[in-house]
């Protein structure tokens, strides 16, 4: 059952960036509303949201509107045609009517509901209708939010289950969980049972907004928004909504709905922004007399204490026992939670690692429900009598290759920045496990190590973790000592050590496949450019960001972009400054790519790299690639010895570009003293004319640069301030 297009039936929030998401995908999407005007419309609004629903905005070319008034016929072409309209059976089921009528036979029908029976939207319905229809339940924002619960009927053909998970693994990157046809599935039921216990505990007026959110944020293993920044995210009337479909009774959402404060989009909620005096306020809601004020920063020595407990299951084991008001609040909330999940399972799910799934992938839990009773050791009936895989696919296993080689005790070799683990087939992988995975001393004495050991023994290196960042770039704090002792001659050992370990990368013996996700700044994606190939997650924000810390790249970052950029010329007098300029306008302004695709946009990434959808097999993607490689008869490159430079003439084209905007007030006036540094090195210095030069002269300009910057007194500010705050400085 091959899906090669899908029709989207509502142009609302949801239905317009599903969309967009298929359209990221490669797919054909033919978006339909009341009137081809509405579906415009919804597309335009889908194309301002932040954050992005797109890869690129090229990507919408895929996407074609329509009204239902005039092009409802043309769903008979989708092989996909999934109705996403308001959250009503009174409207949901008129529509799959005029679907029945029109869709080709085989065609897969979906309904994206949070909560609504999919037997009940189905019924009366053809029975080539039924065998193909099932219920697809994208979490908001469908880009970003890594599940998707799959509602099949009784008469749902497993065909066509096993079509759509597959497809929506491997092509959408989504985490599939098969739910059962039950009121709200499986993570909303059991996330809105969870905030009905945490709101009752507001209730009583022993906890505050910011005391709640502190505890069942990060603490937990769950994200910073937590519980009220959440909801106000969400939008209250959308959990009340979930809410009345388990007939849970909140009144303080209902008080609040009642006054029009439903979260972000209303400008207030739990949370409110207020503007004063120039400055902008968070205020917070006062639930017992519903009016607003100041927020008050939690004061939770339970919390403190346990920010030093790094294991997430010993965290919260520690937490749940303690003999204060953090343990108390647990005990209260999270444990009747757990206790009614272990009730509930056998109902609304097919085995409890699907629920752990669930709320992991659709509610950013670090430990699942059943995970997390393991880890403070409450006992039920479900945890006994879990079942090794479920009747439906989807419910897979994650892909942790990493985790399974170390379980069998694959490792190689292993410091405290990185590790070598033999992951099978002969294939050695390359982890970073430092704090953010940022590259230090340990991080490049493993790779340098990781290359001769993979030479000597292993048919290919793989690079790549299981975190949500790749690597945060190079340790600045390290740097940040050393500059301030005046230790220059340990900061050039360093910077050639990087530049050693980078080109050692690119000149393996071995084919060397580097696998980048999430963040992947700095020295991450000067990694990632000494790549033989690249196996990228989709979501991968590739960027080299020194600039924003006044340096440049010096791990061969800037002698990279500049090769690429004139690697193919027609012929050796093309004009180098277009050229030279795109490649100062990525270093110098800091670009990061908002996806995998942007990445090879910004020339992080070239055409022989591939993309991965799913995160979860980005590292499977990447052995696998590495191995064809080795099939394909890898050759290790030649240096590059003749890269075309502009020398003087694109200096002072690239200085006089500095110099306008300095004197337009666009950059100040330490960027201009970094733009004419990178400028000197891009142009391949203050040579007389336009000639060749060798990858080590590149090597060599980047890291004197470097060291130049590095003695900057701007320069360490804006790493102090960086270091400090997270945010860059324009000083």
């Amino acid at each position: 059952m091959t899906i090669r297009s899908v029709a989207i039936l509502g142009a609302g929030t949801m239905g317009a960036q599903i969309a967009a998401h298929f359209a990221n995908a490669g797919l054909p999407v033919l978006l339909l509303d009341l009137t081809a005007d509405v579906a415009r419309d919804g597309l335009e609004r889908a194309r301002t949201l932040k954050p992005d629903p797109f890869f690129t905005p090229d990507a919408t070319a895929l996407i074609t509107t329509g009204g239902f008034d005039a092009d409802f016929h043309t769903i008979a072409t989708a092989d996909w045609i999934m109705e996403a309209v308001v959250e009503r059976i009174d409207v949901k089921r008129p529509l799959l009517e005029r679907v029945d009528a029109a869709r080709k036979p085989g065609s897969i029908v979906s309904t994206n509901t949070s909560g609504i029976a999919v037997t009940a939207l189905a019924e009366g319905r053809s029975d080539d209708f039924r065998r193909h229809c099932l219920g697809t339940h994208f979490f908001n924002p469908p880009r970003y939010l890594h599940l998707l619960e799959l509602i099949p009927t009784a008469e749902t053909d497993r065909a066509v289950v096993e079509a759509v998970a597959g497809f929506a693994d491997h092509r959408l990157g989504k985490g599939v969980v098969v739910a059962k046809d039950t009121p709200n599935f499986i993570a909303n039921h059991i996330g809105v049972f969870g905030v009905a216990q945490v709101l009752r505990a507001l209730a009583s007026g022993r906890y505050t907004i910011e005391e709640i959110d502190a505890i069942t944020g990060p603490a937990l293993g769950r994200p910073k928004s937590a519980t009220f920044r959440t909801m106000d995210i969400a939008g209250l009337d959308v959990l009340a909504h979930v809410a009345r479909n388990l007939h849970l009774d909140l009144p303080l959402i209902d008080a609040m709905i009642e006054r029009g404060w439903i979260g972000d989009k209303a400008g207030q909620g739990f949370y409110k922004r207020v503007k004063a005096a120039g400055a902008t306020e968070i205020q917070t809601l006062d639930p017992q007399t519903l009016t607003y004020r100041a927020k008050q920063p939690p004061k939770l020595p339970a919390l403190d204490a346990a920010r030093s407990i790094d294991d997430t299951r010993e965290r919260i084991k520690t937490l749940v026992a303690g003999r204060d008001k953090v343990g108390e609040f647990l005990r209260e909330t999270l444990e009747p939670t757990l206790r009614y999940t272990a009730k509930v399972t056998p109902d609304i799910a097919y085995s409890p690692e699907d629920v752990d799934r669930a709320m992991k992938w659709g509610f950013g839990w670090e430990l699942g429900p059943f995970e997390t009773m393991d880890a403070i050791g409450l006992a039920t009936e479900a945890t006994a009598e879990r079942r090794a895989a479920p009747p439906f696919p989807g419910g897979r296993q994650e892909l942790a290759i990493l985790k399974s080689a170390r379980d069998r005790n694959a490792v190689v070799k292993k410091n405290a920045g990185a590790s070598l683990i033999d992951i099978g087939d002969g294939v050695l992988a390359l982890e970073f496990h430092s704090k953010m995975n940022a590259i230090g001393g340990d991080t490049m004495q493993m790779i340098r190590a990781g290359v001769k050991e993979a030479a000597a023994n292993f048919a290919a290196l793989v690079v790549g973790n299981d975190a949500p960042n790749f690597s945060v770039g190079a340790n600045l704090m390290l740097l940040l000592l050393e500059a301030q002792e005046g230790n220059w001659d340990d900061i050039e050992l360093g910077l050639r050590t990087f530049q050693d370990a980078t080109q050692a990368l690119r000149f393996a013996d071995v084919p060397v496949v580097v696998a980048p996700a999430g963040m992947t700044l700095g020295g991450g994606c000067e990694i990632v450019l000494h790549a033989d190939r690249v196996q990228a997650a989709a979501e991968s924000y590739i960027g080299l960001v020194e600039a924003g810390v006044g340096l440049i790249p010096a791990g061969g970052g800037t002698k990279e972009m500049v090769a690429r950029a004139v690697d193919d010329l027609p012929q050796p007098q093309t004009d180098l400054l277009p050229f030279s300029q795109r490649v100062f306008e990525t270093i110098g302004f800091a670009k990061v790519s908002t996806s995998a695709a942007d990445a090879r946009r910004l020339g992080f990434l070239d055409e022989a790299d591939n993309v991965t959808m799913n995160r979860d097999r980005v590292l499977s993607d990447a052995k696998a690639l590495a191995l064809e490689r080795v099939r394909e008869g890898y050759q290790r490159p030649a240096p590059r010895t003749a890269i075309p430079v502009g020398g003087e003439s694109v200096l002072a084209a690239l200085k006089l570009g500095v110099h306008l905007a300095w004197r337009a007030g666009r950059i100040s006036d330490h960027d201009a003293v970094v733009g004419r540094t990178l400028a000197n090195v891009i142009a391949g210095g203050a040579l007389p004319h336009q000639t060749t030069v060798s990858e080590q002269y590149l090597l060599d300009l980047e890291r004197e640069a470097f060291l130049k910057l590095s003695g900057e007194r701007k320069t360490l500010e804006r790493i102090q301030h960086t270091l400090k705050t997270g945010k860059p400085l324009r000083n």
